[in-house]
Order: C-alpha cells, then sequence, then structure tokens
C-alpha cells in the first residue's frame, strides 16, 4: 500500500469522538462483513471491478480538498476484500479484509472517526499501521444502500494522528459525499432494475401496481437523461462473432447525440452499412462475457464524431441485451487536439528561446579567459532546456519525476551507472525545474569530484513520500574519498537551497562516497490530481 500524495487543510481543530461514531472495540472485522443480505446488496449495484469514472474520481478529490488529507477512498466492502472504486493519493485498486479499516465502518451508524490507530483496538495491530505506509488516522462514511445496510465508506486516511479527529464541519461534508456516491450507485441500480422487470421473460408478471411503479420509474430516468441510452440487442453468427445489433430501445437523447431518427426496432447495419466493425466486437463481448466496459471510439459513419460509451450487459445472458450510455464529446476531443497543436507551438518557440539564449551567451562569453565558468553557465541552460522539454510533454502542466531524473542525467553518464527506485510522483512546473537545477549541480559535482568521475562508480537515487513531505535520496558509491568544499561556489548554493527552495538539506561525506538527502512539502511540489 502507498501514499504519494498530500494536500493539508485548515489548521486542525480539537474535538472529542463521539460515542455514536465509534463501535466497541474489535481486533478483527466485525460480524457485518459477511452478513448474507449485506453481501447480496453490494453485489446487486454491480459496481466491484469496474472501470475509474470522473464523476467519482472528482468525490475523492473533493474528500482530500476538504478534509485535508493525503489520501481518500471510495471503498466497497465485499467478503474477502476490500475494492477501491475511486482512489487519490495511492495507487492500489484492493487490499486484503484482514487489513481493512473500513471494514470496521460498517458496525458504526454514522461515520467512524479514529483520530489514532495505534490506540485503538481495532486498528493498533493492522500491518498498514505497524508497518508501511505507518497509517496514523482514519475517517470513513459509510455508504448506506437503500436496504439500509452499509456496503463500504468514502474515507479519508492520513499518517499522522489527528486529536479530535475530523472537524464536526469536515464529518458533514464527507457524509453528504457519501450520499452523493450512493445516488449514483442507486441511480444506475435503480435504471438497470426497472428496465429487466418491464422486460423480463423468465419471470412470472408483476402485480398491476408493480407494474405501474416499474415502468414509472423506468420512464422518467430514460427520458431525463441529457446523455444518449440505448438498449441494443446482439446478432452472431455460427462461429460466435458479432455481425449486428438491433436497437430495442431509445431515450429522447439518442438522436441528439448520434443524429439517427426513428432508430428503435431497426438494425445498424440497416441504418448504417459501413458502421466500423470494432462497434459490435465492443459490445458483443459486453453481451457474452458480462464485463462492463468504458472507452472513447470514433464513429466515421455517424457523422465523423467521437464518444465516450459506458456499456453493461442487463437481462438473462442468453438474451444478449447490452445498455448503452453515451455522450457525444467530438467538440471536447476538437478542443484537446486544439490545445495540443497549441502547446506543441509553445513548445517550439521555447525552444527556439532558449536556443536564442544560447547562442547570445556563447557570444558574448567568447572573450571569457576562464572556459570551466562559461561551460558551467552553458550546462545549466541545457538542464533547464531539458526540463522544459519533459513539461512539454505533459502539455505544460506537470512533469513525472522520473523523467526529470532521467532527463538530466542522460547528459552527465550512462543509464547503467544510475539506479532509480522511488513512486510515481508529478511535480507541477515549478517544481520541475528546480528539480533539474538541483540535479544538474550534484551530477556536476559527481563527475567532477564523485562516483561518476572514475569508471567504476554509480549513484543510487531514490525518493519517497513521508508524512507530508517528499523525502529525495542521492547516494554516491564506488568512487573516490570525497571531502567537504572549502568554499561555496554556486553549485553548492544552489544544492543548499534544496528543493523548490525549501532549503531542507542533509549532506555527509565519507569513505563510503557522497550522500545528500532533501525534503519538501508534498503540497508545495506535488502536482495537483
Amino acid at each position: 500500500m502507498k501514499c504519494d500524495d498530500a494536500q493539508r487543510g485548515p489548521a486542525r481543530e480539537e474535538r472529542p469522538v463521539s460515542v455514536t461514531r465509534k463501535a466497541a472495540p474489535s481486533s478483527k472485522p466485525p460480524a457485518a462483513v459477511n452478513d448474507p443480505q449485506r453481501l447480496s446488496v453490494l453485489q446487486s449495484y454491480a459496481m466491484l471491478d469496474t472501470g475509474p469514472e470522473p464523476e467519482f474520481d472528482d468525490i475523492v478529490m473533493l474528500a482530500r480538498q476538504i478534509c485535508g488529507a493525503p489520501m481518500a477512498l471510495i471503498s466497497l466492502v465485499d467478503a474477502e476484500r476490500q475494492w477501491f472504486k475511486a482512489a487519490s493519493g495511492l495507487d492500489i485498486c484492493e487490499s486484503g479484509i484482514e487489513t481493512s479499516v473500513c471494514a470496521h465502518a460498517l458496525a458504526v451508524p454514522e461515520t467512524l472517526n479514529i483520530a489514532d490507530l495505534t490506540q485503538d483496538a481495532r486498528t493498533k495491530d493492522n500491518p498498514h499501521v505497524t508497518g508501511e505506509p505507518h497509517l496514523r488516522f482514519y475517517a470513513g462514511a459509510p455508504l448506506i444502500a437503500a436496504e439500509g445496510v452499509a456496503i463500504g465508506t468514502v474515507c479519508v486516511v492520513d499518517t499522522e494522528p489527528r486529536p479530535g479527529g475530523l472537524r464536526p464541519e469536515q464529518l458533514d461534508a464527507l457524509e453528504a459525499l457519501a450520499r452523493q456516491v450512493m445516488t449514483q450507485f442507486e441511480l444506475r441500480r435503480d435504471l438497470v432494475r426497472a428496465y429487466a422487470k418491464t422486460r423480463d421473460r423468465d419471470t412470472a408478471p408483476p402485480s398491476a401496481a408493480e407494474s405501474r411503479d416499474a415502468v414509472t420509474r423506468y420512464q422518467t430516468l430514460f427520458n431525463s437523461l441529457d446523455a444518449g441510452f440505448c438498449v441494443i440487442e446482439l446478432a452472431f453468427d455460427a462461429a460466435g462473432m458479432p455481425t449486428d445489433y438491433k436497437f430495442v430501445e431509445v431515450n429522447p437523447a439518442f438522436t441528439d447525440h448520434t443524429g439517427l431518427h426513428d432508430a428503435a426496432g431497426k438494425w445498424m447495419r440497416e441504418i448504417a452499412p459501413a458502421h466500423e466493425q470494432h462497434w459490435f466486437d465492443l459490445y458483443g463481448k459486453v453481451a457474452l462475457t458480462g464485463q462492463p466496459a468504458r472507452f472513447e471510439q470514433f464513429a466515421e459513419q455517424l457523422g465523423s464524431r467521437w464518444y465516450e460509451v459506458h456499456a453493461f450487459r442487463i437481462g438473462a445472458p442468453d438474451l444478449h441485451q447490452v445498455a448503452i450510455l453515451f455522450s457525444d464529446i467530438t467538440a471536447r476531443r476538437a478542443a484537446d487536439q486544439q490545445m495540443k497543436l497549441i502547446n506543441a507551438e509553445l513548445g517550439h518557440r521555447m525552444n527556439n528561446a532558449m536556443a536564442l539564449v544560447q547562442a547570445i551567451a556563447t557570444q558574448t562569453l567568447r572573450g571569457v579567459t576562464e572556459r570551466d565558468i562559461v561551460d558551467a553557465f552553458e550546462r545549466r541552460l541545457d538542464a533547464l532546456s531539458r526540463a522544459h522539454h519533459v513539461l512539454q510533454q505533459q502539455d505544460w502542466t506537470s512533469a513525472r519525476l522520473r523523467d526529470v531524473i532521467a532527463g538530466v542525467l542522460e547528459a552527465h553518464t550512462e543509464r547503467i551507472r544510475v539506479r532509480l527506485d522511488g513512486p510515481d510522483i508529478r511535480l507541477d512546473p515549478k517544481a520541475a525545474l528546480s528539480f533539474s537545477m538541483l540535479l544538474h549541480e550534484l551530477a556536476t559535482n559527481a563527475v567532477k569530484y564523485g562516483a561518476l568521475g572514475n569508471s567504476s562508480g554509480h549513484v543510487a537515487v531514490s525518493w519517497t513520500t513521508e508524512k507530508g513531505e517528499l523525502v529525495f535520496d542521492w547516494r554516491e558509491q564506488g568512487g573516490p574519498i570525497v571531502t567537504a568544499p572549502t568554499r561555496k561556489g554556486l553549485g553548492t548554493r544552489l544544492i543548499d537551497l534544496g528543493i523548490a527552495g525549501s532549503a531542507n538539506v542533509s549532506k555527509s561525506y565519507d569513505a563510503s562516497g557522497f550522500r545528500a538527502t532533501f525534503r519538501a512539502p508534498l503540497d508545495k511540489v506535488e502536482h495537483p490530481k
């Protein structure tokens, strides 16, 4: 389990934990985890193992910001695991039930608010508390289904304890976000259930009142969607390959998003004979496997449009019916393409500007006799240029720390002499430029005085996150014995400034080689997700 991001909110206030937000201490997951009714309700939403969705990613992002927490999750608690529909601040999609703190939130009526996980009997022996990432604080608002059982949580986690836990307004906001998640879940389940109830051929007919309720609910949902929605029935050839699909039903927005009129009851090959085969293959796979699919795809025969699609099977498997929620995103794709062209032009002009600066510097400094000073200046310009190139690849919004390191060091030594180890962290543009200059000075010194100055030395570069800080370690090995410099030049001063001017630097010079460790607050260097 990794935690790679932190955003701090307002100063924390003391707040006693309400007893209504805690259950009786227990070191094992509560019995509610394996309650058959709860597990049946969880499965009824068909959300486990589905792909990422922006609406849920936005909720965990808001939870982090509101609660000032480095990690936030939408966690669904199954019998043997907890699975994350959305996660911000860590890069895993599930964990075993034996390490789940969210499981304990199933047994409490309100938000579970544990100020210090090391002091709570339910969590003090949890491997994620006693070991990496050394979790210390947890708050989880239960996801309460219409049946009255909890199926998971919207939770925030921290690596530092919080006396009193979340403040009242933060608790209220977290619970509001949990209700928003369940609104989304209920909407999707109701849509599928209502449709299945009015179309199912394999069950006894419902009562008149049930039919009226089902039809009314289904039609209300069906007609109110701004997105296109349709139900299709796949046709397969003797070899099991999808050949066509019929529109069983379409909503009013369908025509706006496709340009197709009176499609209900018609086959796609009848309406658009040259419609691309990949559409039939994608929907055919959903119909046969039952695995939902989310994707963006181009449809030339529908007016050269791009679509964002969510497709999922409904009804009995042998019906081969697929429900499709989709939106025309052609304008968005065009805007994205235009932005890429603008960024490419900006990058081109930046490269030209950097080349011009280097040319002017070369001409201006031609008569300077201290060539080492001139060379050092030109190499620093080159380091800045490489950092700009990395940012250009990410549309000038952020840069991966690993890419920044590799880009700078490849100008100084072979890749085989540098070992990189650390999580995927995105730097904001200012931090990326700062890192580039810092790495350039470290590598320059290693070539001139340290491990990269001979044929056998190497450099180990590692980074991690720890209590809301980025910890970056530079360790030289196999080089000559090094000593602390007797004077501070520009390079030494740049190193002492640390990451983004944090000035939190520790250095050592000994027989094993030069080593430096840099620390900086994550919220000062990391690009917000």
